[in-house]
Order: structure tokens, then sequence, then C-alpha cells
């Protein structure tokens, strides 16, 4: 009989695509080996449950309404900073899923969800032969067997007071959740960027971006000094809510700018670039693994902790989202440009982050 893993994950305008896209990347390598995943995905604004359902997998929704988004308690949002993001009390969701868990009777339920604590996971926990939780905060108590957080610098330590003696935690970004083409194409990444040039500025705000972050990325680009022959790649989500205003913005600047949806091509594209502009996100590591130079944004609160440890390995320039980008960025790339070397140490510093095998390492563990 085939072993069977659950995914309880969601995509939405507040939390992004990342979460769904990282489980993705660990589904398709648990089918490879033979796995049957089925995902849990609540119908939150900007969900991904047919761009899942496209990857081949079955998805469990779970509805939406403005009544359940409000229904957690007072002490449960006090207690969980996300708790907002779940779109109803953790009971209620674990009582939804617990029906959906009986029937499947998977060997792993997976979980990568900013609103989900111990309180949910010991409702479901008998559901299931193993859980695993995919966290980056370090913030809340989990009642699992294993748990991942691949933020770069993150120690072990800090989950002992978080979860059972017994789970087994893995630590790092050497354990980051990456697509088999980004360690396919370190090798030529790398070996480009031992004589660097500032041809191609790649711009990638997450999938969402429903602050219009690029809107502003884009206006600083127009006011800095750019090399003549540069030229700019923007990637979007195709359901993102700024999408049309930025295709107008892109129109009008005065170095050639392509507007990118859909991509299915990203780790060539990382590749194929220069410096790239981005959110301190899941794509932290995509850049890291292919030696992309970066200038980091810092959209919210939980990458702030991602960037910190980057800027101190000298792997990004970091950047808060809003005034900074306005007025910093364009100072920020004179002088990257005016600096011949700083494009390559900087290369040479995200690429010792990690190498792009984390699935592997972590795949080893999901026995």
């Amino acid at each position: 009989m085939k072993s069977k893993a659950v995914f309880r994950t969601d995509a939405s305008l507040d939390i992004g695509t990342g979460h769904v896209m990282r489980c993705l990347t660990l589904a398709d390598a648990l089918r490879k080996r033979g796995c049957e995943c089925y995902f849990i995905c609540r119908e939150h604004s900007g969900h991904l449950i047919e761009f899942i359902r496209a990857k081949g997998y079955h998805v469990y929704p779970l509805p939406y309404s403005q009544a359940t988004s409000t229904s957690y308690s007072e002490n449960e949002e006090a207690a969980l900073g996300h708790a907002a993001w779940l779109g109803g009390s953790q009971q209620e969701d674990a009582a939804a899923c617990k029906k959906i868990l009986l029937n499947i009777k998977p060997q792993w339920l997976i979980v990568d969800h900013y609103a989900l604590d111990n309180c949910w996971e010991e409702i479901v926990k008998p559901c299931c032969e193993r859980l695993m939780v995919i966290d980056d905060l370090a913030d809340r108590m989990h009642q699992c067997d294993l748990l991942l957080d691949q933020t770069f610098g993150r120690q072990i330590e800090e989950y002992a007071p978080l979860v059972p003696a017994s789970c087994t935690v893995l630590c790092g970004a050497h354990y980051a959740l990456l697509r088999p083409e980004f360690s396919e194409w370190r090798s030529y990444s790398l070996h480009r960027r031992e004589t660097p040039e500032l041809k191609q500025i790649l711009v990638t705000m997450g999938g969402v971006d429903k602050n219009n972050a690029t809107g502003l990325i884009l206006d600083a680009l127009g006011k800095a000094d750019l090399p003549g022959g540069c030229q700019i790649a923007v990637v979007m989500g195709a359901t993102a809510p700024w999408l049309d205003t930025v295709r107008q913005q892109a129109q009008s600047l005065s170095h050639p700018t392509n507007i990118l949806t859909g991509v299915n091509n990203m780790a060539q594209l990382m590749a194929n670039s220069d410096l790239a502009i981005g959110a301190a996100g899941a794509t932290s590591w995509e850049r890291c693994c292919l030696g992309l130079p970066t200038v980091m944004i810092e959209l919210a609160e939980n990458q702030r902790q991602v960037a910190h440890g980057l800027v101190l390995v000298g792997a990004v320039n970091a950047l808060s989202s809003g005034v900074q980008i306005t007025v910093e960025l364009p100072n920020v790339l004179s002088a990257l440009i005016g600096s011949k070397g700083e494009l390559e140490k900087m290369s040479r510093a995200a690429a010792q982050v990690t190498d792009g095998l984390g699935v592997q390492a972590v795949i080893g563990h999901l026995r």
C-alpha cells in the first residue's frame, strides 16, 4: 500500500504564496518516491487551490466566510500573532480537517501555517501516524514529531522549550525546500558571476505584493543611474492586484522592462540575472543557491530575521518597504554599480548559505 501525506497550508492576499509553494516542492519530492499527497486549503481571497490541482494533487477546500474569519477568541489572537490568517478558530479548523484525515489515514500530516500551533495539532494528531511542522518564527508551542525551520542562522536550541523532547528539529538554510532546478542551475550561475556585469536586474516581490512594493521599486529604478543596455525583468503572480498598474508603469521607464507572469523557469531567470531586488521570503534561499546578489526588501515583521542574518554575512543589502525604497534604493544601486568587486563579494557570500539540496536532506526524515 502506498504511503500518504496530507499538507495543511494556505495562500491568501495576507499570507502570500510562499507556504504553498514550498509545500508543493516537498510534495513533488514525496510523489517521486511513490507517496500519495493531498492538500487541505481554505478558500481565502488569493488562494492557490486551482494551481495546486493543476499540479496533479487532490485538494480538500475549506470554506471561507467573513463570519467565520473573526470567530477566533481574543485570547487566541493575543497568544498567536497570526491568528487572523486562519479564517476561523483553531478548533473549527481542526474539526474540519479531522474528518478529512480520518478518511485518508495518512502516514504524515505536514503543517505549514503561522496561525496553527499545539492547540490544533493535539486535536488532529490521532488521525495520522506522524506530524511535521514547517515554521519560520519559533514563537509558539508545537505538538509534532518533526519540525523544519529553514531560516538562516536558526538554532535547534530555540525550539527546545516549544516542542516535545522526542521531536526531531531541522534548522538552517541548508534544509531550504528548493525545487531541483535550482541546484541544477547552480554551477552555471556561480561561474558567470566570476566576472560580474550589471546587464539584467530581476525584481521579485512575491506572488501577491498587495501593497505594490513593485511599483515603488520601478519608480526608484527610473531615478537610478543604471548602466547602458541594462534590462529589467519583473516577476509577478498572474492574479497580483497591482499587475495592470505595474504593466502601465513599465512602459514609461527608460530601460527595457518586461513584466512576467506564470513563470516556470525561475531558476534559469535568476541564473541569468546580475542583481535581484526581492522580498525577504522563501525566494531568499533560491537567490542564495544561485549566488544572486540581492537588495532585499522587508515587507513584514516576520521577514526581519531572514534579512538580518543575510546582511550579517554580506549576502544582501536590506531596505524596509515604503519610504526607504523610494529614497535609498537609487543610492544603494549607485554604490553597487560603482564598486566592481561588491557584486562578486555578495555572490560568494550568498552561495555559502545553501546549496539547494535541502529537500533531499528533509526527505530522509520522512520515512
